[in-house]
């Protein structure tokens, strides 16, 4: 997305998306010069970024189940600049996209007698977990299977789409991501995470080779391509880098005082999220990535009632030490606002998310942008046993970038 710059913003910004308020958490960055992917630049030639981002986290999926075709497609429909499938492995080495490798709430194995005997218990970072997990599935396995929401208290409409959806692999993701950018006439990047890659590791299913090897093949490691891997463990960024990665790397972070990446609990290494927040952190965080991926809870702290309080100096320290800043995740069900942002009593209704937004954020810019052009309507969606891969209705395709452009400049955000 970008190469590093000295000037930068240093608050917070807003996205209206479509024709429904989405609050989302700005990645802070300066003036860009990246150039499309390889595999879409001659479909929208090569453009110079200084526009706000909005990360499409997950894909839409405050209205289609994550990490589906249909979530990403929605998502690029409603003005998202980026979208960001999580990695994990199946059992034949394929990497395909889950918000977890444990995919009992995200699919409906369950529901699969044939699988009933590969529920089982293993212990993911650390943590005993039961369920049915992908590396004991191979591709063709999981191909029977389909998406449900993960998250259906809370995103009951969701759940309308149960059923109509696969799992996609990382390779769709990258097609869609192409594909998308000839339709929409506007590069789409991709943001992969690696999810557990200690935990894959010693299970001889590495996800770094193969990640490294679809980007390759794509012609997209290489640097000013529209790529961000992302990990919340250290060991594996830099390994990526000295494999050859040359896209933007993206170290996450968590909340907490306490919590460390699982790579450091697993060599006994004491850095926790919160040292390598500081600034003598983020200093060496720069010697193998661009960006800073923290919750947004380090960003807009809350006090012990959830009240959102002002922003802390880590997007400020960040921007000082040399990263750009994407936090996640805003969403605006009043469950996941700050206490004074919520409207009701209904933790599944949108609260005041935008408002929730401009409270924290800067003067918006009053550059002006051209508009996405409307995107054709997709085919009526049908549920069937082999449902089409992307198929969504249209979500007020031209409206959401004017709206979103004119909210901030030289912003990318995380939303979902």
């Amino acid at each position: 997305m970008r190469t590093l710059a000295s000037t930068r913003t240093t608050g917070l910004a807003v996205a209206l998306t479509a024709a429904v308020v989405v609050a989302v958490p700005v990645l802070v960055t300066g003036t860009s010069s990246a150039q499309p992917t390889a595999t879409v630049a001659a479909a929208v030639g090569a453009k110079t970024i200084t526009d706000p981002l909005i990360f499409g986290h997950r894909g839409a999926s405050g209205y289609r189940p994550e990490h589906t075709l249909a979530s990403y497609d929605l998502a690029v429909r409603m003005g998202a600049d980026v979208i960001e499938p999580d990695v994990v492995s199946t059992r034949d080495h394929v990497l395909v996209v889950r918000h977890e490798n444990e995919i009992s709430g995200t699919t409906d194995v369950a529901s699969h007698p044939e699988f009933a005997a590969r529920q089982t218990t293993k212990t993911i970072d650390g943590q005993p977990l039961t369920g049915w997990f992908t590396e004991d599935f191979t591709l063709a396995e999981l191909r029977t299977l389909r998406a449900v929401e993960r998250l259906p208290d809370v995103r009951q409409e969701n759940t309308l789409y149960n059923g109509c959806y696969q799992v996609p692999t990382l390779q769709e993701v990258i097609d869609f991501a192409a594909v998308a950018s000839r339709t929409s006439r506007r590069p789409i990047g991709i943001a992969p995470e690696t999810k557990h890659p200690t935990y894959f590791d010693s299970i001889g299913l590495s996800l770094e080779e193969p990640l490294l090897q679809a980007l390759q093949t794509a012609q997209l490691n290489r640097a000013g391509s529209r790529v961000w891997v992302q990990s919340f463990e250290e060991a594996n960024l830099r390994d990526l880098r000295r494999l050859g990665l040359r896209t933007q790397v993206v170290q996450l972070t968590s909340a907490g005082t306490t919590s460390r990446p699982y790579d450091h609990v697993a060599t006994g290494d004491p850095e926790t999220y919160a040292q390598m927040t500081t600034f003598a952190g983020l200093r060496e965080v720069t010697t193998y990535a661009d960006v800073l991926g923290p919750d947004l809870t380090q960003v807009l702290p809350r006090d012990a009632a959830g009240t959102q309080l002002p922003a802390s100096r880590l997007v400020a320290d960040a921007h000082r030490a040399g990263l750009d800043v994407v936090p996640y995740t805003v969403r605006a069900e009043n469950a996941f606002l700050p206490l004074q942002y919520r409207r009701g009593s209904d933790p599944a209704a949108f609260g005041d998310a935008l408002t929730c937004s401009r409270t924290c954020s800067p003067p918006a810019s009053t550059a002006s942008s051209p508009t996405s052009p409307t995107l054709p309507s997709p085919p009526a969606r049908t549920c069937t046993a082999s449902p089409p891969a992307s198929t969504t209705r249209q979500a007020a395709a031209g409206q959401p970038q004017a709206a979103r452009r004119a909210a901030a400049s030289r912003t990318a955000f995380a939303q979902q």
